[in-house]
């Protein structure tokens, strides 16, 4: 049975490559769709009313199914930076280096070829709005990965969702109210501006990812709401009514800018020809309304992989189609690439497949493929009948959705094969891909870059500092002081030498002024003396709609540190701190180095 799954998987993976065309790049004469994808960050299945939650309504990614096609078993991964490497490059995850969601473990291996660069190559203006979360350096910025314009974050979480500490292409700005509005708005004005030439959108929003923050006109609709319970008992047990009622308010928020840029593409007459792709990145952030499935995020059954998927595009898909054949965030680089008549040579294998057939004609037969699923140390895979798990739980789908009864006594065989297949997919992909984070420093200065973030997420705090949280992405480091032991540091590589201009964000005190900052790499040093208090409250508490678990962000001071000569070569950025008071605290959130001329 294996087998013939095997040879339909590696028939249909052929077929996908074939399909997408020769060496040369190119397009056909025919007008190229324009595309628009919205992703979704810790939106499960069920936070949708299109798919039976009868507790909130969302008309605008609802018309997405009406009047376009759903692709009825779609899967991604149990967290987020996996499922978006998998969508941008059309390949698992596990065979790029993706082992964390932080702290560089984010990054996709940078010889990969992404949905970006093969659209970009074939004359599409490409732009991101929102949260990348495959890493912050070149060459794993969003801007050396095929994107002309980035407007967002590239941790895997934010601290602080108004007006917060963003980035345009590099530079740091300031955003403009909602995160979730204003990166709608930088979308749509980027749409406007490039209405009559092929673009490619790709908003992946932050929400409903924690912090719990929504504006107040979409949380006095949902503050005191009545919520009923999803069918699956161990759901409605473990369900935390303020959070559900947090993250329905968020989705409704997603809804309505879904609608401002569906709108947008309707005033401009452009519907026709623009692929609008909507999906989520992993299953949700909390016990609530899933359908009846089993799992949320972070694991590897039903519940934490399946995703909502619609796909509109009207020239070529018919309204209300429903798509059988069980499919994947790896699928949707060859299936818009074939939908926009995109001739391309993928660098690697692809592991997903084209399924712009089955949503042309949902009659079209089914490939009995299966899909595979991993992280930390779990793992599971799917055919299009079964879920078989790593320790050997079996379940069939069409009989048990919620995944209750393990069947694998009763279909030996099928467990036996399912069992065989994912080993092998895992000795295959991880054992040669395995990174060791040892082995992956922290890029700086590549030439292209103009300038480079060393952010505190991805320092190592030593003597008495502290991470001001667990959870590294949005963090700062604390009681940083002039004891003995005391320092924060990177190891780094500085792929290119030059000249660079360097500043720290930073709070503090006013029994921290007159402390020098010295900051070291490998013969280099420099030294600059703080002259400026600058103290400042934590923000987020105020506007968090449920108590977080995440740390809270800052308004932070910009500090010239001078200029640096640096190197090629790898070695330890190392920030210390000689105090005038040996009690005196700073706070430090962010270094940036800028490339200048002599």
């Amino acid at each position: 049975m294996f087998s013939e799954f095997n040879r339909a998987f590696c028939l249909a993976v052929l077929f996908s490559a074939v399909s997408c065309g020769a060496a040369s790049v190119g397009i056909s004469a025919e007008r190229s769709p324009n595309v628009v994808i919205f992703l979704a960050d810790d939106q499960g299945w069920g936070d949708l009313s299109v798919n039976g939650n009868p507790n909130l309504s969302t008309p605008s990614i609802d018309s997405l199914a009406r009047d376009g096609a759903t692709i009825e078993h779609f899967y991604v991964c149990a967290v987020c930076s996996p499922t978006r490497a998998e969508f941008l490059t059309g390949r698992y995850h596990t065979r790029m280096g993706v082992f964390s969601t932080s702290t560089g473990g984010e990054r996709f291996n940078s010889d990969e070829e992404t949905i970006a660069e093969v659209f970009g190559r074939a004359g599409y203006s490409t732009a991101a709005f929102g949260k990348w979360h495959s890493g912050m350096q070149f060459p794993y910025h969003p801007n050396a990965r095929g994107f002309d314009d980035f407007y967002g974050f590239c941790s895997g979480h934010w601290g602080h969702y108004f007006s917060p500490m963003l980035e345009r292409n590099g530079e740091i700005v300031e955003g403009d109210g909602f995160i979730i509005d204003d990166l709608t708005s930088q979308a749509i004005d980027f749409i406007r501006e490039r209405k009559d030439q092929p673009f490619f959108v790709y908003l992946p929003y932050n929400t409903p990812h924690s912090p719990m923050q929504v504006p107040d006109a979409n949380w006095d609709q949902f503050k005191e709401k009545e919520i009923a319970p999803d069918t699956a008992e161990a759901n409605a047990r473990s369900e935390k009514i303020n959070h559900t009622r947090a993250a329905l308010a968020m989705t409704q928020n997603i809804d309505q800018n879904v609608g401002r840029v569906l709108t947008c593409l309707r005033e401009l007459e452009i519907s026709d020809d623009t692929i609008v792709v909507y999906f989520s990145d992993n299953g949700p952030n909390g016990s609530r309304f899933n359908g009846g499935m089993r799992g949320r995020k972070g694991t590897t059954y039903e519940g934490g992989l399946r995703s909502p998927c619609f796909v509109r595009y009207p020239r070529k898909i018919s309204g209300g189609t429903v798509v059988k054949q069980i499919g994947g965030a790896i699928d949707l680089l060859p299936t818009l690439a074939d939908f926009a008549s995109i001739k391309y040579q993928p660098s690697k294998t692809i592991d997903g497949i084209s399924l712009a057939g089955s949503l042309q004609d949902s009659e079209t037969e089914q490939i009995d493929r299966l899909l595979f699923s991993s992280w930390k140390q779990r793992a599971s895979v799917r055919n299009n009948r079964f879920r078989l798990q790593k320790d050997g739980q079996l379940h069939d789908l069409h009989a048990d959705p919620g995944e209750l009864v393990d069947v694998a006594k009763q279909f030996p065989k099928i467990a036996s094969e399912l069992q065989d297949a994912l080993e092998d997919w895992l000795r295959q992909t991880q054992s040669s891909n395995r990174i060791d984070p040892e082995a992956r420093p922290i890029t700086l200065g590549h030439i292209e870059e103009k300038i480079t973030q060393i952010p505190a997420r991805d320092a190592t705090a030593h003597g008495k500092v502290k991470r001001s949280n667990r959870f590294p992405n949005a963090t700062y480091m604390m009681n940083w002081s002039a004891r003995d032991g005391d320092q924060i540091t990177w190891d780094v590589e500085v792929l290119s030498p030059g000249h660079f201009e360097v500043e720290m964000y930073y709070a503090c005190g006013r029994s921290s002024l007159g402390s020098q900052v010295e900051l070291g790499f490998r013969d280099r040093t420099l030294e600059s003396t703080i002259d400026q208090v600058h103290e400042t409250p934590l923000l987020g508490a105020s506007e968090d709609r449920v108590e977080r678990q995440e740390g809270y962000e800052k308004r932070w001071g910009i500090m010239k540190l001078g200029t640096m000569d640096l190197s090629a070569g790898r070695g330890i950025l190392d920030l210390r701190l000689n105090a005038v008071d040996k009690d005196a605290t700073v706070e430090m959130r962010l270094l940036t180095f800028r490339r200048i001329e002599r």
